[in-house]
């Protein structure tokens, strides 16, 4: 264990050493910042290593339950890997655009984190951690509202207010009831159905304030959309309409909602899972998308 302590210790140093070396010398920042991501991926995957290897084979672990660790498996590195590439693509795009790209390699080394401790607490304790999902959420899916402003730029925005709350304020409240009450609702904290519905009013407060792949939202204006952005910002949409369905699906297989007979925990961490490797990931890569084309259309 005190092998794996200088180890890791080696690790932190060397990251340390090349933000200094980047500094002092003529390496560029993307490349700095590819060999900083790629070594704080392979942090993550010391880390797993040195917690003590899992033979999932060994666990007794059923199809469903096999199923369960690979997605948190697969997830943690999936966000990961996405992490170290937006990280390196933000040197890639427009200076306009590179808070766009920060945000989207916060929202999936956020979750890569979690997922780590949720795999750990599967393997540990076999049970599927509500809380640390919900921290996740709690954290990245305001950061995904923020997307728009970042991406289509500030002019964009309308000055509309409901209740003298704005566009970033609409959607952060959206955010804080949407992911306050399904936590709610899980937990056996309130009626579980009513948490539901509740929750919902947040999700349609979001898709008021940034509009749907048909019609303007009542914060976002289409036509002030430069016409190169205006693929990615629909596709951002389509996302949180559609996309997010799955949210709710997984909640009706909580076992504190259990809308059927033999409903599990693992069916609901493989529904949230996979919603959440395709929605953070795919909607980075379609911000990044359009920032790579906007940037050569400035070309």
């Amino acid at each position: 264990m005190k092998k794996h302590s200088v180890i890791y210790a080696i690790l932190l140093a060397e990251i340390e050493e090349l933000n200094m070396e980047s500094k002092l010398s003529k390496i560029s920042p993307r490349t700095n910042a590819l060999v900083v991501g790629v070594t704080m991926l392979a942090l993550m995957m010391f880390q797993s290593v040195s917690a003590g290897t899992v033979n999932p084979a060994e666990q007794g672990y059923n199809n469903l339950e096999m199923l369960t660790f690979f997605t948190f498996f697969v997830g943690y590195i999936a966000m990961g890997a996405a992490f170290v590439f937006f990280l390196v693509e933000r040197n890639n795009v427009a200076p306009q655009f590179r808070t766009t790209m920060t945000i989207s390699a916060l929202i999936v080394g956020i979750a890569a984190m979690h997922y780590y401790y949720m795999r750990g607490v599967y393997i540990e304790h076999d049970m599927v951690s509500i809380e640390y999902r919900y921290m996740d959420w709690i954290i990245t899916v305001p950061l995904m509202a923020l997307k728009f402003p970042s991406l289509v730029g500030k002019e964009a925005i309308t000055d509309s207010k409901v209740a003298g709350l704005g566009f970033t304020g609409i959607c952060f409240l959206g955010a804080l009831i949407m992911i306050g009450f399904g936590y709610a609702g899980e937990a056996g904290l309130m009626n579980e159905y009513l948490a539901l519905v509740l929750g919902g009013m947040g999700w349609a407060m979001i898709i008021v304030a940034t509009g749907t792949p048909w019609t303007d939202g009542k914060g976002v204006d289409n036509s002030k959309i430069a016409p190169e952005l205006m693929w990615s910002t629909n596709a951002l949409r389509w996302f949180i309409v559609v996309g997010w369905i799955i949210y709710p699906i997984g909640y009706l297989f909580s076992p504190e909602v259990a809308i059927a007979e033999n409903v599990s925990q693992e069916q609901m961490a493989v529904l949230y899972n996979i919603a959440d490797m395709i929605n953070k990931i795919g909607f980075g890569v379609v911000a990044w998308m359009g920032a790579k084309k906007a940037t050569e259309m400035m070309a």
